[in-house]
C-alpha cells in the first residue's frame, strides 16, 4: 500500500505538471463539441505568454454565405509547444491507473472502504458535523493515532475523491482521445462533446488539487514527522 501510495503520488505530480503545460498552450475552456480562438470561451485562464496575443489577420470565410464558418490566421508565434507534455501526461497516467487499479482492489477485498470512507450513525448527526467544520476552520485537527480513524469530513473527501473525481478525470480524459471514442462513440453523448469533456476534465483536476492541499495540510497538523513516519517505513511510536 506504501509503495502504491508514492508510485500513485509522483504520477499525480507528473500529472499535474504536464496538464498545466499542456493547458499553457490553449488556456481557453468551451462547451460542446468544438472551440478554438474564434469561439467565445466559457472561461479563459492567464497562465500563457500567448494569453493576450497579437490578434488575428482578416477573417477569411469558407463558403459563400453568410453562415459560413470563417477561419483566420495568427499575427503571433505560439510561445508553448506541448508533444512532450502529452507524452508525458499519457505515461504518467498508466502509473496512476495502474496504482489507482490496486489500491480499488485492496480496498475492496480488505474491507477499507466500507469501515473507514462510509459515515457511521453518530457522524451523520447535524451537531457533530458543525463541531467538525469548526474544528476544521480553526485548525484545531487532532494527532495522529496510528490508524485510519477518519473523521466526517475526511470520509466525504475521500468518498467524492476517490469514486467521483479520479474516474471522471479518466473517463473524460479517454473522451478527448479520438482514438478512444471511434471505438466508443457515446462518450461524446455522455459529455456533451470534445470540448466539454476537456473542461470538465479541468474542473475535476482542480477539486484534486484542492483535495491534496488539504491532505497535505492535514498530514502536518497532525504530526508531520509521525505521518512520515509512518508512511514511508511503517514504524509507529
Amino acid at each position: 500500500m506504501r509503495v502504491t501510495h508514492w508510485v500513485g503520488a509522483l504520477g499525480i505530480a507528473a500529472l499535474a505538471f504536464s496538464g498545466v503545460e499542456i493547458l499553457m498552450v490553449h488556456p481557453r475552456l468551451y462547451w460542446g463539441e468544438t472551440g478554438n480562438d474564434l469561439t467565445t470561451p466559457i472561461l479563459e485562464l492567464p497562465i500563457s505568454r500567448n494569453h493576450r496575443h497579437g490578434g488575428w489577420t482578416p477573417p477569411a470565410p469558407f463558403f459563400a454565405g453568410a453562415a459560413s464558418p470563417v477561419t483566420a490566421s495568427r499575427t503571433f508565434e505560439i510561445f508553448n509547444q506541448n508533444g512532450w507534455g502529452r507524452s508525458l501526461h499519457f505515461l504518467a497516467a498508466w502509473f496512476l491507473a495502474v496504482t489507482g487499479a490496486l489500491y480499488l482492489v485492496a480496498g475492496v477485498v480488505a474491507g477499507h472502504f466500507r469501515r473507514h470512507f462510509v459515515p457511521t450513525a453518530p457522524q451523520l448527526s447535524a451537531a457533530h458535523f458543525q463541531r467538525e467544520v469548526a474544528d476544521h476552520l480553526r485548525l484545531r485537527i487532532p494527532a495522529a493515532t496510528g490508524g485510519p480513524d477518519y473523521g466526517l469530513l475526511q470520509r466525504l473527501a475521500y468518498l467524492a475523491v476517490v469514486f467521483v473525481a479520479l474516474p471522471v478525470i479518466v473517463v473524460t480524459g479517454l473522451t478527448m482521445a479520438p482514438a478512444i471514442v471511434a471505438a466508443f462513440p457515446f462518450l461524446l453523448d455522455l459529455f456533451g462533446g470534445h470540448q466539454s469533456a476537456r473542461t470538465i476534465h479541468f474542473a475535476a483536476f482542480a477539486a484534486v488539487m484542492l483535495f491534496l492541499a488539504g491532505h497535505v495540510l492535514m498530514v502536518v497538523l497532525s504530526g508531520f514527522r509521525r505521518q512520515l513516519r509512518a508512511m514511508t517505513v511503517g514504524t509507529h511510536r
